[in-house]
């Protein structure tokens, strides 16, 4: 399988950089930019955007829109680009902003609130703007440790399957993991240690990581298709990890790409590990074409566009009736005690925790 193939597929954030804008769409219809009357709707995204031809040609054939895609990076730097020009964005909608990154949206008003058509169907839960509909839910997905089995098997050493396994010393110089200043995954796994060994806790537990030999990289595309052993798609003669912060959805990736397709995943999620991520879209503030905008959102939570989803982007839909694929089913991790974090908690403390993670593990 391609790197670049699985990097758009596994990567829901990728590391953090300054991208260039790039535009993707259908070959169809008004060319123009999206305004008011427009027939253009314009979706900005994070760069792991992706949904099947036939699906999105006929969300445009039913509604008359013609779908304008600009990918501009992770999702980090796409948040971060889109509040520096709000109030005149570059699209309609965005998609892409999660839990982590929420507050920082929802902070410099960033959406225009809009209750999409089907989120009914969607829990309670995931639906964290729920008064103000300023964001609807559109994924989930677990950020985990996963590891390469043959690397295990062959060491004849049971794999780490907690937080507390990765700092034991039969682990030392394993895992490779995200700077959690520049990426999402790699902020996400640092919640999910605060979530864990509370406040006064973390930082304790990052001491001992660092001291066991972690390795931090700037982003997911490199801790995976790099430094990890266990990646198809890597430059495996460089990648000597074989433990690396990813997904719960990983290993479905590995077997779906994979030629032949094997019986057994390559690589396996260390589920005492996992932090629960949930994806959000939402209506942009001063968007040229808010009516279009608004049945893009209907669509990105139909039952087509979520069933269409797990095998395009590898994450999780958030519908209730959406069925999952059985390559999901059969090869997927079920992290069923995933850590979580209160948004609110996460914005009154992401800064500092960020900043002291730095101090302790970037020396």
């Amino acid at each position: 399988m391609s790197t670049i193939k699985k990097a758009a597929a596994l990567a829901v954030v990728t590391g953090l950089g300054l991208a260039t804008l790039t535009a993707c769409g259908s070959d169809d219809g008004d060319s123009g930019s999206s305004g008011s009357g427009s027939k253009t709707v314009t979706l900005v995204s994070h760069s792991s955007f992706a949904v099947s031809k036939d699906v999105l040609k006929e969300f445009e054939k039913e509604s008359g829109y013609r779908v304008k895609i600009l990918k501009s990076g992770d999702a980090g730097e796409a948040v971060k680009k889109a509040v520096l020009v709000k109030g005149n964005p570059q699209g309609d909608v965005f998609f892409g902003v999660d839990n982590t990154l929420l507050s920082l949206a929802l902070d410099n008003d960033l959406f225009t609130p809009y209750e999409a058509k089907g989120l009914d169907r969607v829990p309670d839960e995931v639906q964290l703007d729920q008064d103000e509909h300023r964001v609807t839910p559109i994924d989930t997905g677990e950020i985990c440790v996963n590891y390469d089995k043959k690397y295990f098997a062959d060491k004849k050493l049971a794999p780490p399957s907690t937080f507390d396994d990765l700092i034991k010393p039969e682990y030392k110089n394993l895992l490779v993991t995200e700077n959690a200043a520049t990426s999402s995954p790699g902020l996400g796994f640092l919640l999910g240690t605060a979530a864990q060994y509370g406040d006064d806790g973390w930082q304790d537990y990052w001491k001992k990581l660092s001291a066991n030999g972690v390795k931090v990289v700037d982003g997911w595309d490199q801790a995976y298709n790099e430094e990890f052993s266990g990646s198809a798609g890597g430059k495996q003669a460089n990648g000597d990890r074989p433990l690396v912060v990813s997904y719960a959805s990983s290993p479905p990736a590995e077997v779906h790409f994979a030629e032949p397709q094997p019986k057994e995943a390559p690589t396996g999620v260390a589920t005492g590990t996992c932090f629960q991520q949930t994806e959000f879209a939402g209506l942009l503030s001063g968007a040229k074409n808010e009516a279009g905008g608004k049945a893009l959102l209907d669509f990105l939570i139909s039952k087509k566009f979520q069933e269409d989803m797990p095998l395009n982007m590898f994450v999780n839909p958030v519908v209730k009736d959406a069925k999952l694929p059985e390559v999901f089913t059969e090869f997927g991790a079920q992290a069923d005690d995933a850590q979580t974090m209160d948004p609110q908690k996460i914005a009154d403390n992401r800064e500092a925790w960020t900043k002291s993670w730095q101090s302790l593990v970037l020396k």
